[in-house]
């Protein structure tokens, strides 16, 4: 996914910062705009999990942060749910100006509240989806319960919430306070709306998840993120939630067609400058490669070599297949297994290390069916036919060509 950083001013002048998620080596189908939890960040692990999960689906993610927070101008205390919404409608109108008016909506947490009342007020939003959200906003006053009573008399008072320092105003309070949202999710009517959230959320507990969705009008939805805790903390986790709204979100929207804009055979990676998360796309098919955790990946897709390996299990399952339907054999199954390591090679004439290693596929070939030696013995001969199998067994040549882009 290509990460484009843009900043946009809000009603205050200040200057907030946002990141494109781009969908890789494709046109969007559709723009979503983000909104961060509570005292977080667009940058946190959840928004940037559920940024790639929606990129899978080919939706651009426009995600920003709130006044005061993140790499965004303003001060914290001076910010409340209503410039919140006001920050909301900035970024509407730079996505307007500049790219395109978002279809979708989605909200973590406090960011769930606002999309659902910023959605009922604008036209282009067809969706809305919110993640771990209060039915009211003025849930999030449980996490000053320790300092409220001093903000209402002092004005303020510095509270810690997550393990830092926040300076929250009595304002604050009296908005959260004026912000019901049954009224709101009434306005929604005739846009969709996905509700997510975890039974084992302990911050915003699952009632708010049933409140919000008896309130609301069909269209509705809601999908249970059962083990994920309030900040969606696990990567996977994340990009389940957005890989399950891009799925919702195609019966709302009128989406093209995906058209394969790769070449035959063409595979794209793309990779950021954090960790080793590698989004794959081969012609309409989108997967991940990583790199175990063990060397400082997340695992969250196989390794380069698990995919070589893969690749040579495939093509042998497949020619193997292919073979016996042709001759008509009562092959009923096939399973092939490879293990990949690096062994130190006996001799090897062209190398120049004195102890190369080389590196060695062990191919283990189940069949089931009523088959006769003679079957099974040519099966396993045509295992080494397998076009993959011929390739590593062949001289290969890469040639590389390198484009260099300056981000703006």
């Amino acid at each position: 996914m290509r990460l484009e950083k843009v900043t946009f001013t809000n009603k205050f002048g200040h200057h907030l910062s946002a990141t494109i998620d781009w969908p890789t080596d494709q046109k969007p189908i559709a723009y979503a705009l983000f909104a961060h939890c509570f005292t977080c960040s667009k940058d946190l692990h959840a928004s940037r999990s559920i940024s790639r999960g929606l990129g899978q689906n080919g939706i651009a993610v426009f995600r920003f942060d709130f006044t005061g927070l993140g790499k965004s101008e303003g001060a914290f205390e001076d910010s409340s749910f209503a410039t919140n919404l006001s920050d909301l409608k900035a970024a509407c109108d730079y996505m307007e100006k500049h790219l395109e008016s978002p279809q979708l909506l989605v909200g973590h947490s406090l960011g769930g509240a606002a999309v659902l009342r910023a959605g009922a007020k604008l036209d282009s939003v067809k969706a809305i989806a919110t993640v771990g959200a209060p039915s009211d906003p003025e849930h999030v006053t449980h996490l000053l319960a320790e300092k409220e009573e001093e903000i209402l008399e002092k004005g303020e008072a510095t509270v810690s919430i997550g393990g830092r320092p926040f300076k929250v105003r009595s304002s604050f309070i009296e908005d959260l306070k004026n912000r019901s949202l049954s009224s709101i999710t009434k306005e929604l009517r005739g846009k969709a709306l996905l509700i997510l959230h975890s039974p084992q959320d302990t911050i915003v507990g699952i009632n708010n998840a049933k409140d919000i969705y008896n309130e609301a009008h069909h269209p509705k939805s809601f999908i249970s993120l059962d083990g994920a805790d309030h900040l969606l903390s696990s990567k996977a986790d994340g990009e389940y939630v957005g890989a399950i709204i891009g799925q919702w979100l195609s019966r709302y929207i009128s989406l093209p067609t995906k058209s394969n804009s790769s070449q035959e055979h063409q595979v794209i990676a793309e990779l950021a400058n954090q960790g080793f998360t590698t989004e794959l796309q081969s012609g309409r098919h989108h997967f991940l490669a990583d790199e175990p955790e063990t060397v400082g990946g997340e695992n969250l897709g196989p390794s380069p070599y698990d995919l070589l390996s893969s690749a040579l299990a495939a093509c042998t399952a497949m020619t193997i297949q292919m073979y016996a339907r042709r001759k008509e054999w009562p092959l009923e199954h096939v399973t092939v297994k490879i293990d990949h390591n690096k062994s130190y090679a006996s001799d090897c004439e062209s190398c120049e290390q004195t102890s190369p290693k080389i590196d060695r596929f062990e191919r283990k070939i189940t069949f089931i069916g009523e088959l006769d030696e003679s079957q099974i013995e040519k099966l396993s001969q045509i295992a080494d036919k397998c076009p993959v199998h011929k390739t590593l067994h062949s001289p290969v040549e890469v040639h590389t060509k390198v484009n260099h882009l300056i981000s703006q």
